[in-house]
Order: C-alpha cells, then sequence, then structure tokens
C-alpha cells in the first residue's frame, strides 16, 4: 500500500455532517454557511459576522485584495510559494511584486518587503511555521494562512494582524470543507461588509458586478466537522515532527520561543533531494520537492534564497492519518538516504 504525501483525515463525523445536509434537501448556501461563519468567529476570537466563507482560498485572497482597491496597486508577495498569489494579483490587475525568502527561512524576508515600497504584502507563513510581521509597517497585509491555519504567536492566532486573512480548507490543508472552500476573516466590519455584498451574486436590486465565490451547506457542514478535530490533527502532526528530529533529519524549523507552528509541511534539508525521494519511493512511500525551481513566481536568477530551497528540500508525510510505524520507517530511510 502506497503511503501518501498528503491527503485528508476524514471519518464517521463528516459521513454524519454531509448525510444530515443531504438528508435536508438544502446543500447550497445556508444555514450551514453562518453556522459555520460562527464557528471560526469563535475560533479566532472575533465578533460575530466577522467572518465570510468562500468557494475556495483563492476566491478569498481575490476577495480579500479587491476589498483594498488592490488594482493598479504594488502587491507583494513571496516568490517562494503558491501560484495562486501571483493569479490572484493577476487576476485583480494589481502590479506584481515578487519577494525572496529570508536567508535560512521559507519565509518571506521582510526586511526587502520594507524596502520595496509595495502598498499592499500577501504574507503566508510556509510550512506552518508563523511569520513574526513587524507591528510598525507602511504597507497593506493579506495574512494568508493555507498553510498555517491554528498557529500562535505568543498564545494568539495568527490571522488578524493585518486587514484580513485568508483561509484555504483544500482537501490536504490543515482542515478541509470536503475538498475546496476558503474564508476571508478581519476586525474590520466594513471590510468583512463589503466582501459579503460581492458573495451575495443573485437577487439584487442594483446592478453592480458580482461573480458567485459561495460556500455550500455541504462544504460547511464537513468544514465544521474538521474544525472540532483541529487541536487533535496539530498535536498529531507535531508528534510526527518530533519523531522526525529524533531520527536526526536537518529539519526546517524556527526556534523561537514565542511562536507554535502547526506542522503543515515537514520539510528536510539534504544535499541530494531526489536520492531521498527515490528511496522512500522504493517502500511505496510518496516524499516531494515542496517547490520546485519551475514553480518560483519570478526569475529564479533574481532570488537566490528561494532559488537554494528548491535545491535542497524534501517534504515527507505529515499528515494526521499516518501510522506511527510508517512515520519511524519513513525517518529512517530518509535519515539513511540523506547520508549516502
Amino acid at each position: 500500500m502506497i503511503i501518501s504525501h498528503n491527503k485528508p483525515t476524514l471519518g464517521k463525523e463528516e459521513q454524519s455532517a454531509a448525510g444530515r445536509i443531504i438528508s435536508s434537501g438544502h446543500v447550497a448556501q445556508g444555514e450551514e454557511v453562518e453556522k459555520f461563519e460562527a464557528d471560526l468567529c469563535d475560533f479566532f476570537g472575533l465578533p460575530k459576522k466577522h467572518v465570510v466563507a468562500v468557494s475556495s482560498g483563492s476566491a478569498a485572497l481575490y476577495l480579500a485584495l479587491w476589498s483594498l482597491n488592490g488594482k493598479n496597486k504594488k502587491i507583494g508577495y513571496p516568490v517562494y510559494s503558491c501560484a495562486s498569489l501571483r493569479n490572484a494579483v493577476g487576476m485583480l490587475g494589481g502590479e506584481n511584486v515578487c519577494l525572496d525568502c529570508a536567508d535560512g527561512s521559507p519565509n518571506l524576508d521582510l526586511e526587502q518587503a520594507a524596502r520595496s515600497k509595495i502598498d499592499i504584502l500577501i504574507a503566508p507563513s510556509m510550512f506552518g511555521i508563523p511569520l513574526n510581521l513587524p507591528k510598525s509597517r507602511n504597507y497593506k497585509v493579506v495574512e494568508d494562512l493555507a498553510q498555517s491555519f491554528g498557529a500562535l504567536i505568543k498564545g494568539k492566532r495568527i490571522g488578524l494582524r493585518g486587514e484580513l486573512g485568508i483561509c484555504s480548507f483544500y482537501a490536504t490543508k490543515m482542515i478541509t470543507s470536503g475538498g475546496q472552500g476558503g474564508a476571508v476573516i478581519s476586525r474590520n466590519k466594513k471590510l468583512i461588509d463589503y466582501i459579503r455584498d460581492y458573495r451575495e451574486f443573485d437577487c439584487r436590486k442594483d446592478s453592480n458586478l458580482r461573480f458567485n465565490f459561495q460556500m455550500t451547506d455541504l462544504q460547511a457542514a464537513i468544514g465544521r466537522a474538521q474544525l472540532l478535530k483541529l487541536p487533535n490533527f496539530i498535536r498529531q502532526r507535531q508528534k510526527w515532527f518530533e519523531i522526525y528530529r529524533q531520527s536526526g533529519l536537518n529539519l526546517i524549523d524556527d526556534e523561537s520561543k514565542i511562536i507554535e507552528p502547526v506542522r503543515y509541511r515537514i520539510v528536510m534539508k539534504c544535499k541530494n533531494p531526489k536520492k531521498v525521494i527515490s528511496a522512500l519511493a522504493k517502500a511505496d512511500v510518496k516524499a516531494i520537492v515542496p517547490i520546485e525551481e519551475y514553480e518560483l513566481l519570478g526569475d529564479p536568477n533574481n532570488f537566490p534564497y528561494a532559488r537554494s530551497l528548491a535545491h535542497c528540500t524534501v517534504s515527507l508525510p505529515a499528515y494526521p492519518g499516518l501510522k506511527q510505524a510508517d512515520v519511524i520507517k519513513i525517518a529512517q530511510i530518509a535519515s539513511e538516504a540523506s547520508l549516502c
């Protein structure tokens, strides 16, 4: 049996939640979406109606940038990240400003961001390691929680340190709402109401242009069941991280005492990633280079730290549904292969 690199951890609770919605006969956006939004408000310590659930993380990012009037604005984002960032900026009509990683980190270089005279920064926390944003800055921030949903800095959940935060509930994220789904969060009710109005595209008295970014009740029900499991998911991922670390693997981490990562990705550094990936494949284990050089969102020659990471990293299986015996096996194979 092949051990996947990543997969959702679903069970009878999600089956029951989905079945309840199907039996109700109402699967489109409705009361269950409102309940999921309320659950997320509680999760982030926000007042009611400060979350908008949408169809995907990409939709959430587009809407967040749109609400900040991002068209024709300089929008910065890390070159070492998902193509959804570049796509959202391009579709909005913003000006792309790519940023390198900080030396020794998968997260963006905040000093470069400060020098770049950007208007808006998209700030992901790569691999689930929180990016420690400066309190004083000359740009607006959209915090991207696609890989860091549930992470903490100084005991507080990240996601609310900028103007808006966005979440992804894709199939293999920290939690899923059944394959796709996302949310926008903010302390700024005016921005949230602006986004909610955009989402309600049909049966409107005005003729303002809008698009269908709605989440379904079916998605929301699965998301609610997953949210209850998140604390256990985080604990399980941390357990796998400790097993990998104790095996001697050179893992990417941030040892700052103020942050609490969620281990969305457990990534090892090594001289020959292909050799490690090949050794694991022979044992029916899928591992990947987290971001290949060709996947960088800008010219690799201009971003030396991102380019370096693309050639010395392997992402190991880290999802909660793994068996401990399999994690131990993966750690042993990866350790031996990295020494060859």
